[in-house]
């Protein structure tokens, strides 16, 4: 592989560091538009509710579900494909995290191209763990200081009744997304992000968008499924696949029942 291609994948993984927006805290054109789209129709707001009002209760269950998570254990895969679906790379192996700050990954499995695992899936790891021990620090929470919400109405994402929200960033910030945050409407927790980038992230990506669904697994909200699609120039679209399934998870004794979510 050229190292001029190469520079592709890593970048590419700059556009992953979205996806640990909401955890700390992808519209697509031509095949990958449907992907960023909720099939079921939005409907009208019920009474009380407004930006205001949901962005508060975001804020104080999130800080109850993280305090509810002692840690988990997960099995994971990266897979970096094209958009017919063939698998360039692949890494499996076991994310395991301690609260409040310690992530450490356990390869199980590897196939493929040996450099994009190198050159990407290897650094993308790395920087997730020190992002959470504090060691890269950007402050891309779903804030008031970040971001402008504007309710758009209600929506159902598969079992999850949710507010869907545009989520507007208060700056230019290649850590920031502009895009689509849909919060469930019993308790909170964030379902699903959809978006892009608030800023280029380089000269050779054209575009980058994103898609981040969540599960509840024993009333705490987890990853399930990552997806982000990358237009790189001369190179076409390549997309990246992270997979989160089979989680073991540990609870701190919660005070009361909202504080059995947790959101990481």
């Amino acid at each position: 592989m050229p190292i001029s291609k190469s520079r592709y994948f890593i970048v590419l993984f700059i556009a992953f560091e979205l996806t640990t927006i909401v955890a700390r805290a992808r519209a697509q054109s031509d095949s990958t538009e449907s992907s960023a789209d909720v099939a079921t129709p939005v409907e009208p707001l019920p009474p009380g509710i407004d930006e205001a009002t949901l962005f508060a209760q975001l804020l104080t269950h999130n800080e109850l579900r993280n305090a509810a998570l002692a840690g988990y254990t997960e099995q994971r895969t990266y897979a970096v494909t094209d958009t017919t679906g063939k698998v360039r790379a692949q890494e499996s192996g076991q994310m395991e995290y301690h609260a409040p700050d310690m992530k450490m990954f356990t390869t199980t499995s590897e196939s493929g191209s040996g450099i994009v695992r190198r050159l990407a899936l290897n650094p993308l790891i790395a920087s997730e763990i020190e992002a959470a021990s504090g060691k890269q620090h950007h402050d891309s929470s779903v804030t008031p200081a970040n971001y402008k919400f504007k309710l758009l109405g209600e929506q159902q994402v598969g079992p999850y009744h949710c507010f869907v929200v545009q989520a507007t960033p208060m700056r230019p910030d290649k850590y920031l997304f502009e895009g689509k945050v849909w919060i469930d409407a019993d308790d909170f927790g964030i379902a699903r992000i959809a978006g892009h980038p608030a800023k280029k992230l380089s000269f050779w990506i054209e575009r980058a968008d994103f898609v981040r669904e969540y599960q509840r697994i024993d009333g705490f909200w987890l990853p399930q499924k990552d997806e982000t699609f990358v237009q790189v120039r001369l190179y076409g679209k390549k997309v990246l696949v992270i997979d989160h399934q089979s989680y073991t998870l540990t609870a701190a004794t919660p005070t009361d029942e909202s504080a059995q979510s947790a959101q990481r």
